[in-house]
């Protein structure tokens, strides 16, 4: 394959034209990022969003890998000597790293196999004989092929089967074959390991489970492979296990490859060996490499839910520059207090201890009037950890008590948190700080600007995925970054209050330039405009180029800087404004008179109607921010822990984290509910994000409660409504799930699935 064909094949799987591919592709090996391609080069591209360039983008690695793969096989067959038309077109045709892999099995270098022993011995002349003359006796021709270390007849036509078996297992359009038809037929198998049912309880769904290998789902291919490596499992790939031997399918395409289908002796043994070749060599390596595509499409399919709810979490709607108090409960060691400005500044920090076994409940009351009153918080962030809702009480019963205007109280995930307080990131910028309490800083700064806060956690410890630790961290590391990177750039970046951290995800700098923009900010002050971005050491050209038009100076020198119009477009914009003969200044923001011009008066050689029509809809609402406006569930009183829930009940509560089965939701007991995806509306819905996301608040009903085993069924569906077909049912195999607003440590409520399983499954 040649470089130029590469966009013709991107260009089908991404639904775009070769033109704009090719485009892209000269953009991205310029070094330019996809938030700038898909914001600021829309008349390059045609206009290709980010979903479409990241997808670009991967498929153009793997068909550089494939095309160098290609070249490297093509130069081994020629320098043996082997290549012909056939074989140069075949290798040119193929669209998988599978499909090559296959065609140049015949001609890999191989170590001593069984094959290779018997053509030492003279045997290849045997198998040659037998497929010649298939009317002739295979044991009376292996007579003569008796000599040293070929003992007997048997011994010779064991040595030619191997042989004929290598040549079967090295048939590219067979194993094409073979491999579509396992991928059609196969059966997933699992069945528990005798003595670890106790053990592996929590995989019991699959201790006697088996259904079709192109119908799992990756959710429950993900549980089987995790109980397979805890020991507790054993997971294969059945292939027609009810065909006697010697007919199945798969057997049978074996022995027509060597077309042995007449009646003579010859043709007999030629389908016994075919038989055994596929049994014996074949089955088990096609059914690691189909077992391998499985893994990895379920860890894809992971990877891509998971990579869904980060970015929803990470542009789930911020509460705003407001004072705000964090409090991270506790009970031994007390509730760790930490108060933050509007620009998150820490002011105060406390730790009360209102629970066992102090019970300062007059003491700890009298610290958070005082906090809230001396800093004038307008908000209350308290953690979902353990004892969140007795500190949500107990912080509900002091606002009772303040005069005039009341805080609000909110109740955010936690997840993420620790592991930021004991980083080294964390230490830097608060190294007088206990631990503990610059969790409680953290939480309150998440509530105010969720992004903000959250792209200094490692994505993965944010946890609103499934099964994390059971994919390629390589591809889950990857994906998560760029959907940290997408959300940070599509929000925009303030340039002179803004963390390292989150500089670092801008697009063209990275953490070495964040560092450097921080440490010019505290020498000099803050930056006036963009164009002095230029003067931060080691920030070039290019890296201006990628990064200012995501920066925002806001009251700075020039106005557009405030602004998403990209500095190469100051012009433009500045044609626009001279046009109404109005000051910049008074213009921003005034939709009617910007409504009011043509776009295309203004479009010249360099900006396009997308980059006019762009400055237009930024001039008339200036730095919007793409986030939701913000709003919290509000917790039913009186409903705290799981006991106190009963079927039923009308709850309001949030949406914490979003599976390929349902949704889980806090509504506030300490433990997440879920909504099963029969449950999530009044039709059919074949993907939960569809219908919610991570941090939307939801209404629900109770559908079910199992106290013992801490699992609560809930429905989004009007009551009464009849129950929709699901291909989802398996209960997960999960430990702790948290979201972006919830209560308490949660499971993944696996018992849910037994109660929505029996009522739906039919």
């Amino acid at each position: 394959m040649s470089i130029r064909s590469i966009p013709q094949i991107i260009a089908q799987d991404i639904g775009a034209a070769v033109g704009q591919v090719s485009a892209a592709v000269e953009l991205l090996d310029g070094g330019a990022t996809v938030p700038f391609i898909a914001r600021y080069r829309k008349e390059v591209t045609g206009g290709l969003d980010d979903t479409q360039l990241r997808m670009l983008a991967e498929r153009l690695v793997y068909l550089r890998e494939l095309a160098a793969r290609r070249e490297a096989i093509v130069a081994s067959i020629t320098e043996q000597g082997k290549m012909t038309d056939d074989l140069a077109r075949a290798i040119a045709g193929v669209a998988t790293k599978a499909e090559l892999e296959d065609l140049y099995l015949p001609y890999k270098p191989k170590r001593r196999t069984k094959a290779a022993i018997a053509r030492e011995l003279g045997l290849q002349g045997l198998h040659d004989a037998i497929l010649a003359d298939r009317g002739a006796d295979p044991a009376t021709l292996a007579a003569g092929y008796l000599r040293e270390g070929v003992a007997d007849a048997k011994a010779a036509l064991e040595g030619a089967r191997d042989i004929l078996a290598e040549g079967l297992a090295e048939d590219a359009a067979l194993l094409g074959r073979l491999r579509d038809h396992m991928k059609k037929v196969g059966q997933l198998s699992a069945k528990v390991v005798a003595g670890k049912e106790a053990e592996g309880a929590k995989f019991q769904d699959y201790f006697a489970h088996r259904e079709p290998l192109g119908a799992a789902p990756s959710h429950r291919v993900l549980a089987m492979l995790r109980g397979q490596n805890e020991g507790v499992l054993s997971v294969e790939l059945e292939v027609d296990p009810e065909a006697p031997k010697g007919e199945s399918p798969c057997e049978r395409a074996c022995a027509a490859a060597l077309r042995a289908e007449g009646r003579g002796p010859g043709d007999a043994w030629l389908r016994e060996a075919a038989a055994w070749a596929f049994r014996i060599k074949i089955r088990s390596s096609l059914a690691l490499d189909l077992m391998g595509a499985l893994r990895e499409a379920a860890e894809a399919e992971a990877i891509r839910v998971f990579a869904r709810n980060l970015k929803d979490l990470l542009l789930a709607a911020p509460a705003g520059a407001k004072a705000t108090l964090g409090v991270d409960p506790g009970i031994r060691t007390g509730c760790k207090l930490a108060v933050v400005d509007g620009t998150g500044k820490v002011l105060a920090t406390d730790t009360i201890y209102p629970f066992q076994p102090r019970m300062d409940v007059r003491g700890a009351t009298a610290t958070l009037a005082r906090l809230v009153v001396a800093h004038g918080v307008r908000l209350i962030a308290i953690g979902n950890g353990t004892a969140s809702r007795e500190t949500e009480k107990l912080v509900a019963d002091m606002i009772a008590l303040l005069p005039g205007e009341k805080p609000a109280k909110v109740v955010v995930s936690e997840a993420g948190a620790s592991v930021y307080s004991a980083s080294e990131l964390a230490a830097a910028e608060f190294p007088e700080l206990d631990v503990s309490l610059r969790g409680a800083v953290s939480i309150a700064r998440r509530l105010q600007d969720p992004l903000a806060e959250l792209v200094k956690i490692e994505p993965k410890a944010i946890g609103v995925g499934q099964y994390q630790h059971d994919v390629d961290q390589g591809r889950l590391g990857k994906s998560l970054g760029e959907v940290v990177e997408d959300a940070v750039n599509a929000v925009g970046v303030e340039l002179n209050t803004a963390s390292a951290p989150l500089l670092a995800r801008v697009s063209g700098l990275g953490e070495g330039l964040a560092r450097a923009i921080v440490a010019h900010r505290d020498a000099n002050g803050p930056f006036k405009t963009r164009r002095e971005l230029l003067k931060v050491a080691r920030l070039g050209p290019k890296a201006f180029e990628q990064a200012a038009g995501f920066l925002r100076i806001r009251d700075g020198a020039e106005p557009l800087d405030a602004s998403s119009v990209h500095p190469e477009a100051y012009d433009v914009a500045r044609k626009i404004v001279a046009s109404c003969g109005r000051d910049i200044r008074s213009l921003m923001g005034d939709s009617a008179a910007l409504k009011a011009l043509n776009p295309r008066s203004f479009v010249d050689a360099r900006f396009g109607l997308p980059t006019v029509q762009d400055i237009l809809a930024e001039l008339e609402k200036p730095g919007r921010d793409p986030r939701p406006e913000f709003r919290t569930a509000a917790f039913a009183e009186g409903v705290e822990e799981i006991k106190d829930l009963k079927p039923g009940m009308l709850l309001e509560g949030t949406v914490t984290n979003v599976a390929a089965f349902g949704a889980f939701v806090d509504v506030g007991v300490h433990q997440d509910g879920l909504v099963h995806v029969s449950q999530l509306a009044d039709r059919f819905v074949k993907d939960p994000h569809e219908v919610v996301k991570a941090g939307d608040v939801v209404k629900v009903r109770v559908v079910e409660v199992d106290v013992g085993r801490k699992r609560i069924a809930l429905s989004m569906k009007k009551e009464g409504s009849a129950p929709e077909r699901s291909e989802a049912r398996e209960r997960p195999v999960k430990g702790p799930v948290k979201g972006p607003m919830s209560a308490a440590p949660k499971s993944s409520g696996g018992g849910a699935f037994d109660a929505l399983r029996d009522k739906f499954k039919r």
